[in-house]
């Protein structure tokens, strides 16, 4: 597992990992679990990680990297 981009996110990333990581390999790979039973922890990082992005700025550049690459993305997934 890797640290967050974010280094006050790292406790609850890596809450989330390890259960993920339980989860994906001792239910889903053995196909007993399709309801991925993390989604809470993988919420609460989102919204720490988000916090943090927001805070340095880094949001904005993400949203305008995203707005730049707009047509170019749409172009890509009509041909799948």
């Amino acid at each position: 597992m890797s640290a967050s981009l974010a280094p006050e996110c790292d406790g609850v990333k890596e809450r989330y990992d390890t259960c993920f990581l339980k989860w994906y390999s001792e239910k889903y790979l053995r196909g007993k679990g399709t309801e991925d039973e993390c989604a809470a922890l993988f919420k609460d990082y989102k919204k720490c990680l988000t916090s943090a992005l927001k805070e340095r700025g880094i949001d904005q550049m993400l949203e305008e990297a995203r707005a730049d690459h707009k047509e170019s993305d749409e172009a890509h997934m009509r041909r799948s």
